[in-house]
């Protein structure tokens, strides 16, 4: 594989990020209207939003995307950074993209003062969780929720 490229979208990118985020939300069997799509986008690109997204590029095809979310905790002074949505295309998993993704979301948020990155997956994504392995903690904790 060819030199990969991190950076942050840019209006001129949705073309390059809409497949990689429709393939997302199919990998989790997930439909959303285009209007959540459309404000999910219109969010990367407004400055004052806490909600940032970023392309990994090869050869001038967009080959990853991850999305993170800025946000208070009760725990710390500093922001923490969610890390909402991550994917690799097919043909570029296991080749370190979605580690220099997730390293790319590390360097971001310790440059805007955050104290952590921290995430979910589910637990049947096998091949993630061996990454997330060796590259995070895991501490433990059991998601809940309940959609209102």
């Amino acid at each position: 594989m060819s030199q990969i490229d991190i950076r942050q979208v840019s209006a001129a990118d949705r073309a390059a990020w809409l497949p990689l985020w429709q393939a997302y939300l199919r990998f989790y069997n997930t439909e959303l209207p285009d209007a959540v799509t459309d404000s999910t986008w219109q969010r990367f690109l407004d400055p004052s939003e806490p909600t940032h997204a970023a392309l990994a590029w090869a050869d001038g095809k967009a080959v990853g995307m991850v999305h993170y979310i800025y946000h208070r905790s009760n725990w710390s002074i500093e922001n923490s950074c969610y890390l909402q949505d991550l994917l690799v295309t097919e043909e570029t998993r296991g080749t370190g993209v979605g580690r220099l993704l997730i390293e790319h979301v590390y360097a971001t948020a310790k440059a805007d003062g955050c104290c952590k990155v921290h995430w979910l997956t589910h637990e049947s994504n096998a091949t993630a969780i061996q990454l997330y392995e060796r590259i995070a903690e895991r501490p433990g904790f059991i998601q809940f929720r309940k959609a209102i």
